[in-house]
């Protein structure tokens, strides 16, 4: 009998961090449909762990790495490829040496950028790009509002947004209100203050604060106007009451809008947001820092040493 291969893993045994172990596990096999990733890069989450209803599990879905072994039925992906993408939440994550993916769910990782630059994109901009485009369905000259501009999915509404032609205008800490203007934001709103006093007749909401920022926000949007909420579900009579729409969702993996965000950031015209990054093994302190720290965009796992924009 062969010797079943292993890898290095985080896994959560319970939503505290401390609950978090770098243990020895076997090595998925991928699946007919599946690719084997040799993960280079991951990113963490806020609140992700959190989300698990049964444990132990394996945290962290951004992926960016190396097809290491394609399954029976893959033949657009291929051993060596770098690709990038969105891990399913059902599936077990990336904070680990080797992650099994549907090969549908990948795309090619952007030529421009490492692979640490490149595991910050997926779920955030996935889920700026499902906001703006598929939900809130904007249109060039409308006016955007984004909560949390300075987030880790915030940061890329704001610049989605913009490409797309629309007036930007965010709420942000005061120290942040240069950085979410150089992701061309139109304006910069601190959060400390009362944003529905300085902005009205907003088309679009996108909301991930929730809580008084979600309720405090159907006031500010025209008649007609869309609230999208990612942190919390807006409530369907506030937004019958206000004559708006209210939509919430769950991002979900989609290798043609990965595609598309790779194009954005190779043409320069959508950066990727960038944190601290610490090694596979300390998994657990990159998750304090990201929740206890004011950080601009996501912490990175190195799971891999970096290698420079484009490399293996």
């Amino acid at each position: 009998m062969s010797q079943v291969k292993t890898m290095h893993a985080v896994r959560a045994h319970h939503a505290d961090p401390t609950g978090l172990s770098y243990e020895q596990i076997p090595r998925p096999t991928p699946g007919p449909d599946e690719v084997l990733v040799a993960v280079h890069a991951t990113a963490v989450t806020a609140g992700e762990l959190s989300w698990s209803e049964q444990w132990p599990v394996i945290p962290a879905h951004d992926v960016s790495g190396v097809v290491a072994e394609v399954g029976a039925r893959v033949t657009d992906l291929q051993v060596g490829d770098e690709v990038f993408g969105l891990v399913g939440f059902d599936l077990p994550g990336a904070a680990a040496e080797f992650v099994a993916v549907p090969a549908a769910d990948l795309a090619a990782k952007p030529g421009s950028i490492d692979h640490a630059a490149a595991a910050t994109v997926p779920l955030g901009g996935l889920t700026a790009w499902q906001a703006l485009v598929e939900h809130a369905q904007l249109t060039k000259g409308q006016h955007v509002l984004v909560h949390g501009g300075a987030g880790g999915v915030g940061s890329y509404a704001v610049q989605l947004a913009a490409r797309l032609g629309a007036r930007v205008t965010a709420t942000a800490s005061a120290a942040d209100a240069g950085f979410v203007r150089a992701l061309d934001a139109d304006a910069a709103i601190d959060y400390t203050t009362r944003f529905e006093d300085q902005v009205r007749d907003v088309d679009v909401v996108v909301d991930t604060v929730g809580g008084s920022t979600l309720a405090r926000s159907w006031q500010v949007l025209r008649p007609g106007g869309v609230l999208v909420g990612i942190a919390d579900a807006p409530a369907p009579s506030d937004a019958d009451r206000h004559g708006v729409r209210g939509t919430y969702f769950v991002v979900a993996p989609n290798r043609a809008q990965l595609g598309e965000l790779a194009r954005l950031i190779d043409r320069g015209e959508l950066r990727p947001m960038v944190g601290p990054a610490f090694p596979l093994a300390q998994t657990a302190t990159a998750v304090v820092t990201q929740r206890d720290q004011h950080i601009r965009g996501k912490v990175v796992i190195q799971v891999r040493p970096n290698d420079g924009a484009g490399g293996g």
